[in-house]
Parts: structure tokens; C-alpha cells; sequence
């Protein structure tokens, strides 16, 4: 099951952080078709947000067609964003899991390895004018 985490400091509403994350965890297959997402009292106690909040994201995946809401039973992912030609990632998480712990043994925090690899990626992937 998914566990939501909130960034206040992020400048994203909270709302779109979990509609962020729910995306997040379908493409790298932590949530498929059929898996159950969090209730909102769920993610109300992991979180410290507004139920409103929660239904709000939840409201936007399924206008998206992504999950749905079966009444009095959950919210359900429909459908996967995993690409079938993605070859298997386990072999590069585990690298990244590697490179993660050197980071951090190194004095780096979530935020300094986040910066790290959000300036790699933008490297990597120039915004094209």
C-alpha cells in the first residue's frame, strides 16, 4: 500500500502532491490494477490534512480515468502507467538504493539528494525552447 508523505515547503498543494504520488507509484509499478489506495481517514492520520484534501486528489485520478470509487467499499486503481517495453528497473533502484546510502553517509539530506538528482535529470533532459 502507498504512503502518502506531504512537503509543505514544496509550493505544490497538498492535493496535487498526492495526485503526484498515486502517478508516481503506478508508473514504477508499486500500484497496479485492482490495488486499493489509502481511505481518507487513513491518509488524514498519516498525514495531518483535510479528508476534503484527499478527496480532492482522488477526485482528479479518476476524472483522469486512473482510479475509482466504488461506494462504501475504497478507491481502486484502474489501470497501470507502467510502460510494457520498460525493461525491468530493480537493477537500477538498487544502484540508486547504493548510490542513495553514500549520499547520505556522506552528510546529505532528502533535500541536498533531491537537488542532486532533480540537476542530473534537468541535464540530462534540456527544456527545448
Amino acid at each position: 500500500m502507498i504512503r502518502f508523505r506531504i512537503d509543505r515547503r514544496a509550493g505544490v498543494a497538498s492535493y496535487m502532491q498526492l495526485v503526484q504520488q498515486v502517478k508516481h507509484a503506478m508508473r514504477v509499478g508499486r500500484l497496479g490494477p485492482g490495488d486499493k489506495l489509502p481511505t481518507a481517514k487513513e491518509v488524514v492520520a498519516d498525514t495531518a490534512i483535510n479528508p476534503n484534501t484527499v478527496f480532492k486528489a482522488y477526485r482528479v485520478l479518476e476524472g483522469e480515468g486512473l482510479v475509482e470509487g466504488r461506494p462504501g467499499v475504497g478507491t481502486f486503481v484502474r489501470e497501470s502507467l507502467a510502460r510494457p517495453e520498460t525493461p525491468d528497473t530493480s537493477r537500477l533502484r538498487d544502484e540508486l538504493a547504493q548510490w542513495t546510502d553514500r549520499a547520505r553517509a556522506a552528510g546529505l539530506g532528502r533535500e541536498d539528494i533531491e537537488a542532486v538528482v532533480r540537476t542530473v535529470l534537468d541535464d540530462s533532459y534540456p527544456k527545448e525552447d
